[in-house]
């Protein structure tokens, strides 16, 4: 089999939502920082400098809502037939986004993911300090995660296919054996090897060349 990696980007394609705007929602921002991401998964805004800003109108926002945004996250269809069918051949799977793992870990961990990489939210006295701590996972740092993820495993980097929806992800699609678009933004689908518009994750299978019919499929 030609692939044996796949890395993807999380918010909007692992999952349907936006971390980042369902946490803003609770902290009474939820307008202002939509605009924002909408903008920088456009391309239309420079990701670090725009998830400065949006971070920072989190400030005083309790840690215990990332619990309960955790709760509000629903998985893309098909994402856990996706994961199921590809690590029952041993196929190295994992995410890297500009979300946080802050809330992203545990949805890691449920899924038995081999990589994931995101930014961390800092947290002092049980609050949101409205800033990041770490490096920023941005364009650049999601190609450097796929490098960093094909090494560990001893995979060529031509045998990886990253998938992913925004501005955000091209560099990592970019650098992928094969790049997907999945329900992405105009500039992602014209850039990207292979596009899936249907909303359905398992069909990345089809380019690992396992039949329907071998599928492990799992109800959304």
């Amino acid at each position: 089999m030609k692939y044996q990696l796949l890395i993807m980007d999380v918010d909007s394609t692992l999952i349907k939502e936006e971390v980042i705007d369902l946490l803003a929602a609770r902290a009474g921002v939820g307008e202002e920082v939509s605009a924002i991401t909408a903008r920088a998964m456009q391309g239309e805004l420079d990701f670090s400098a725009s998830l400065g800003e949006r971070v920072a109108l989190l400030e005083g926002l309790s840690e215990d809502i990332l619990r309960e945004v955790h709760q509000q996250i629903h998985l893309s269809n098909g994402a856990r037939t996706l994961i199921a069918t590809l690590r029952s051949r041993n196929i190295k799977v994992g995410v890297v986004s500009g979300g946080f793992m802050n809330v992203l870990e545990p949805l890691a961990h449920q899924l038995s993911l081999d990589f994931l990489r995101a930014n961390h939210l800092e947290i002092k006295d049980g609050k949101l300090t409205g800033r990041t701590v770490g490096p920023v996972i941005d364009r650049a740092a999601k190609a450097q995660a796929l490098r960093e993820f094909a090494t560990q495993s001893g995979i060529e980097i031509a045998h990886s296919v990253a998938v992913g929806d925004g501005a955000n992800d091209l560099d990592m699609l970019a650098l992928a054996g094969l790049g997907v678009a999945f329900n992405a933004k105009p500039k992602v689908q014209a850039a990207a090897d292979a596009i899936i518009n249907n909303g359905q994750l398992d069909e990345v299978l089809n380019y690992f060349e396992i039949p329907e019919s071998e599928w492990i499929v799992i109800a959304d």
